[in-house]
This record gives C-alpha cells, sequence and structure tokens, in this order.
C-alpha cells in the first residue's frame, strides 16, 4: 500500500481513536513528535510503537526536532541537556579539530537518546548563516556566520546522527539566517541580491547537497521570486535548491501550519506540492487540518517515492558507543569554549 505525501504530528501522549483510523486510511509517509507527545521514556517508546502499528509499518520514519539548547523535545529529568550550536562554532574558532569532535560526539549522543525510543529521523543539522539584525529564531542554533565552517560542523553533526542509526534532515533550505522575522509568525522577506546569497547562504548547503532529507525555509528571497516563498516557490525549488545547491534527497516543507504561510491548510498543502516539495509536513496535531493535508497530498509516487525509499534505505544500525565516556569527552571540550 503507497503512503501518502505527508509527515502528521498528533494531539497528545496517546493516539486517539480518531488518530488511529486517520491514520489507517489516509497512511501518512511519517510522524512528529513535539512536547505536547512526550513524557516519560517507557510512554514515548509505547507511542512510537502505536504509531508504528497503526501505520501497518515498522519501518515507519518518526522525526523529532531535537538540536540541543533552546530546540529540544526532550529534556531532564528523563533526558540530559545539549548545548547549541554556536557552543561548537566557538570552540571550532579555537580549534577546528575540537569544533567537528565536539559536534560528532553531541549528535552521537543524541541519536543514541532517540534510538532507545524508537524515533529514526532527527531534524538536524542546520546549515543556516545568521547576518547581523536577523531575528533571533536562528540565533544561537547556528554553527557560525562562514558558509564553510557552518558546512564543516554540520556535516560532523550529521556524522554522529549516522553512527548512531538516526537519519538526518537538512535545515533550513536554502537559508533562513537572514531572515528579519520569526516566520512561525509572519513571513520574512530578504531582499539581499542572488550573487551575495549564492556566495553566503546557499554556499553552506552545497557541501551537503549529498543528505537524504532536507526542510525548506518559509522566507521570500525577493531576487528569486518576489511572490512566494521558498516552501511554495516552484523557481527557488527548481533553480536555487535542485539546481544551484545541487540537493538531490527528500524535500520537505517546513511546517504547514506556521503563520508565514498565506491561505487555507489546503490551499498551502496545494501550494507546497505544486512548487515540487515531496513531502508535506503537518505538526501542531490538530485534527481538522490534518484532514485537510491528507485532502491535497497526492500518494507518493515517481521521483517523490524515490527519494522517500532511498533516504529510509541510507538508515544506517547503529554503531557501539559508551555513552558516559562519550559525555564526559564532550563536557571536557565545551569547558574549553568557557575557560577561553
Amino acid at each position: 500500500m503507497t503512503n501518502r505525501a505527508f509527515i502528521t504530528g498528533i494531539s497528545g501522549l496517546t493516539l486517539n481513536d480518531a488518530e488511529r483510523e486517520f491514520i489507517r486510511a489516509e497512511r501518512p509517509w511519517g510522524f512528529i513528535l513535539f512536547k505536547r507527545n512526550i513524557e516519560s521514556p517507557a510512554q514515548v517508546s509505547a507511542l512510537v510503537a502505536e504509531l508504528k502499528a497503526a501505520a501497518g509499518m515498522a519501518d515507519a520514519p518518526v522525526l523529532i526536532d531535537q538540536e540541543g539548547g533552546r530546540v529540544a523535545r526532550l529534556g531532564p529529568p528523563h533526558w540530559p541537556v545539549y548545548p547549541p550550536g554556536a557552543s561548537f562554532g566557538a570552540l571550532y574558532d579555537i580549534d577546528p579539530k575540537l569544533g567537528l569532535a565536539a559536534a560528532r560526539l553531541s549528535s552521537r549522543l543524541i541519536a543514541a537518546d532517540l534510538a532507545d525510543l524508537g524515533i529514526t529521523v532527527d531534524c538536524l543539522p542546520l546549515a543556516d548563516v545568521p547576518v547581523s539584525g536577523a531575528d533571533a529564531v536562528i540565533g544561537n542554533r547556528a554553527y557560525g556566520t562562514e558558509p564553510g565552517k557552518v558546512a564543516a560542523i554540520a556535516r560532523a553533526v550529521t556524522e554522529g546522527l549516522e553512527q548512531g542509526g538516526v537519519l538526518p534532515v537538512l535545515k533550513h533550505i536554502p537559508g533562513h539566517g537572514r531572515a528579519t522575522a520569526d516566520s512561525h509568525f509572519r513571513l520574512p522577506t530578504v531582499d539581499t541580491a542572488r550573487i551575495e546569497l549564492e556566495r553566503t547562504d546557499f554556499a553552506a548547503f552545497q557541501p551537503l547537497a549529498d543528505l537524504p532529507m532536507a526542510m525548506t525555509a518559509h522566507v521570500v528571497f525577493s531576487a528569486l521570486d518576489p511572490a512566494q516563498p521558498a516552501t511554495t516557490s516552484a523557481t527557488i525549488i527548481e533553480q536555487v535548491i535542485r539546481g544551484r545547491i545541487g540537493f538531490e534527497g527528500l524535500l520537505m516543507s517546513d511546517d504547514v501550519s506556521m503563520n508565514a504561510l498565506a491561505g487555507s491548510i489546503a490551499e498551502r498543502t496545494a501550494a507546497i506540492v505544486s512548487a515540487g516539495c515531496d513531502m508535506v509536513l503537518h505538526c501542531n496535531g490538530n485534527f481538522d487540518e490534518m484532514r485537510e493535508v491528507a485532502r491535497e497530498t497526492p500518494e507518493l509516487a515517481g521521483r517523490a517515492l524515490e527519494r522517500a525509499d532511498r533516504a529510509l534505505a541510507a538508515r544506517r544500525q547503529p554503531q557501539p558507543l559508551d555513552r558516559q565516556a562519550a559525555r564526559a569527552e564532550l563536557d571536557a571540550l565545551l569547558d574549553r569554549v568557557g575557560t577561553a
């Protein structure tokens, strides 16, 4: 049975009957968890198993945003705290090898936490390159302000996740770093010239074009398409994401329910699919919206299906990890930033 081209959230700590029937009938490709879905390790593991059973897919992808810093759906008392991306950038400035090692260790430990729960996809790394005056929505989540450095740290983060058996999602392609508004609340417009975008923002994503999945930015780039944000712009998806950057993996939208996008949920969903995204992401667990998304998304077929299958096939078995030793090493590396 073919899945439909969307990823869905759910409302609470367990599946209710309506959600269970929705999953069985509408066949979403995957699921995404948020803090409202998380209480304890046993509860999350049971929820993940319940989602996969409802989908009839033992390998149904389950996503989460577990970056470290302020974007962490898992946290104390059951899960450890991890540093924000800027910490790796600061250590990289002291010693690039140490910065990369810390980034790799942190994401490897995160992957171990996720694998314990059956979560197989982390919406990480970021390749956004922030600039002075940009909105703080990216802020210290970013690895730095120089594209080569950002790409190098993002690659190390990717390696850590992959070593732990967790698939990465590159975000927010082709770049959210210049946005002067938080796209959760309103649509940002970037008026930077194309040549400068190619030199900075897009350049950070190019070395990561081989990653299996990426998430779009709800950002208008007026030099490329003054009318539509990247998520719903066929021009940006074709010419920049697939063209200039060269990304060939599964392309998912950022959350369709974010206020940056205009129109009804159904209209937004149709626009995302029409623009060339392979997958629509819906996060908030609102059941009426979930049904609208399902109505407007096609069954996975053609190139989108190939990319989805290729993404899942990229997942590897976790490598052995001594968590206590790895955490001690990570903390020792991060202490160097405080000392400096």
